[in-house]
């Protein structure tokens, strides 16, 4: 079935990069183009031939990760993020919220690409963003820079994304 691409980025990716202090119209963008290609926009929650979990196939390591190597250095950060987690269930199996919390989960990728401290390429620069998202991101095997530009191309079909 999958998601509704304008109320995921109006209802979802929007509002928590807005909570995060972090929106821009190429952060909301690459994030839109990241559920395209990496869960055909959440028809594919648990990625088939991998790991990758929810909307954005995040992996539980590189979830564990995030949390280890960047947000422990950032309390104030981690306590915003913590704070879009669900109140039990994140204690007992943290990696579940990536599959069944999206603003969890848009806040887990966006800081995935921040931490990497590199630039966003332009909204509207689709080439950009799909290596930038191969470079900093990818978590499908087969996935390709081709695979990104295709789904994206798609997703503007179906939406009122601007870039």
């Amino acid at each position: 079935m999958g998601l509704c691409p304008d109320e995921l980025r109006h209802l979802v990716i929007r509002p928590t990069l807005e909570y995060l202090n972090q929106y821009s119209l190429a952060a909301e963008t690459l994030l839109m183009g990241t559920a395209a290609v990496e869960s055909a926009m959440g028809y594919e929650l648990k990625q088939l031939s991998g790991t990758g979990l929810g909307v954005y196939h995040i992996t539980p390591r590189s979830h564990q990760l995030l949390w280890d190597q960047y947000l422990a250095k950032d309390p104030d950060l981690a306590s915003r993020v913590r704070g879009l987690a669900s109140q039990h269930e994140f204690l007992l199996n943290p990696h579940s919220e990536l599959t069944t919390n999206l603003r969890y989960a848009t806040a887990i990728a966006w800081l995935i690409y921040v931490r990497k401290g590199k630039a966003l390429p332009k909204a509207d620069d689709v080439t950009a963003m799909a290596k930038f998202w191969h470079r900093h991101f990818h978590s499908r095997p087969h996935a390709s820079v081709n695979a990104y530009i295709e789904r994206f191309k798609s997703l503007k079909k179906q939406s009122n994304l601007a870039a």
